[in-house]
């Protein structure tokens, strides 16, 4: 029975963590376009990578030393859900005066203490989960599946509110992160470590982890771990407001692809949770290089299917089929490569190392590639017209994605049984 409660109090932790993330990450870019802010979508996304690079460390050194995590999760949530109503009221207040620094700064300070929770909340469950005497990688994986369901269910909300169009979205993420700021102090108490090893800023960056980089192999696969990272944000930035643009033109106005967006976008969640399924298969059956080419290729028809749809009959069903490879470009590439690293590096140096491709993928790759693609975007966009434009775009992100593939497949050899 004391088993089954902190399950169950541990998914409702998961679904509120993602949840919070579900009410605007993916369709934060469809209301920035929609007030005249689309030029800068890339900003709004990349300062999640950025802030991704240090915040999570250092808040992760706070739990370590002085704070129980429980308390800090609750502090983070607090403050991210406060200045994520104060960007929802800028939104408000302003209207269609809304300008790019009136949102930007609070917004980033709202990213900067909801990107450490994610790792926070992971500290909370595990500590949980072995305090109540459960084997943590059998009961946890089941927990975090429901933060999956959190994030779409949240997605389907907003959707279906039509707050995908406007402020409302960061009001809805706010509310959100206040109940999960007051759930968190009811969880399990979490110990500060006060003995063993303190780590320093430097390890916790994971920067002794670079010493990898004197590794021939390993060096390739963390330079093509940012490189594919930054396909990552793409779609999450653009695919929202790409989509929409259909609605200015008779023909697609009033579709569902077009009226429910986020809808439509929520298969790519659901196809992210059953490909996690399908990675013990795949790996044992094909090898992690085979497995990562499948998630570049797969990045390439994601793009790809962008490219060539329409929210029409039949051209929305190609929509669909991105929606579905996303999961495995997505899950096969960033679980897959986490257990590549966890097998190839030495005990001692994992928690670095798994810092380090976290770095490189979510924090380096992901922030400079959505720049680059609002560069990409705006350029083709402004300079052609609306299907010509979105179209080139979307073929210049699958030409890249699958010149990586490529090079991947030359330049990383694996490892001789």
């Amino acid at each position: 029975m004391q088993n089954s409660n902190t399950k169950f109090r541990l998914i409702v932790l998961s679904f509120l963590q993602f949840a919070i993330w579900g009410a605007y990450l993916t369709s934060m870019g469809r209301y920035l376009g929609g007030y005249g802010l689309g030029a800068n979508i890339g900003w709004f996304y990349s300062v999640q990578g950025i802030v991704s690079i240090f915040m999570p460390a250092i808040m992760g050194i706070v739990a370590d030393r002085w704070v129980p995590a429980h308390r800090l999760l609750a502090f983070c949530h607090a403050v991210a859900a406060l200045f994520m109503g104060i960007t929802g009221y800028i939104g408000m207040s302003k209207g269609e005066n809304v300008v790019f620094g009136d949102l930007f700064w609070t917004y980033t300070v709202s990213v900067a203490f909801y990107m450490p929770t994610l790792a926070l909340s992971n500290s909370v469950s595990y500590t949980a989960l072995t305090k109540a005497g459960l084997d943590t990688v059998k009961a946890f994986p089941p927990i975090r599946v429901f933060g999956t369901v959190g994030f779409i269910v949240s997605m389907l909300l907003v959707d279906y509110t039509g707050f995908q169009n406007n402020y409302n979205q960061f009001f809805a993420s706010a509310v959100w992160g206040a109940l999960l700021a007051i759930y968190s102090l009811t969880l399990p108490y979490c110990p500060v470590n006060k003995g063993g090893e303190k780590k320093s800023l430097v390890s916790a960056l994971g920067f002794d982890a670079f010493k990898l980089f004197g590794q021939k192999r390993m060096a390739i696969f963390f330079i093509f771990s940012m490189l594919l990272g930054a396909a990552l944000q793409i779609s999450n930035g653009y695919a929202n407001p790409f989509i929409n643009g259909f609605g200015d033109f008779p023909e697609y106005a009033g579709t569902f692809a077009v009226e429910h967006t986020n809808m439509l976008i929520s298969l790519s969640q659901m196809s992210e949770t059953l490909c996690i399924l399908l990675i013990p298969f795949f790996l044992s059956k094909f090898g992690i290089k085979r497995v990562m080419l499948i998630a570049m290729l797969a990045w390439v028809f994601r793009f790809g299917f962008f490219a060539v749809g329409d929210p029409g009959v039949p051209g929305v069903f190609f929509f669909v089929l991105s929606m579905v490879v996303y999961g495995v470009a997505f899950d096969f590439f960033n679980i897959s490569g986490s257990l590549f690293v966890d097998k190839e590096v030495p005990e001692s140096m994992r928690s670095g190392a798994q810092g380090l491709f976290m770095l490189m993928t979510n924090g380096l790759g992901a922030s400079i590639g959505v720049i680059a693609a609002q560069e990409v975007v705006n350029y083709f966009t402004q300079n052609q017209t609306f299907f010509g434009g979105w179209s080139t775009a979307w073929y210049v992100f699958a030409g890249y994605a699958l010149v990586i593939a490529v090079l991947f497949a030359v330049v990383f050899k694996e490892k001789k049984a």
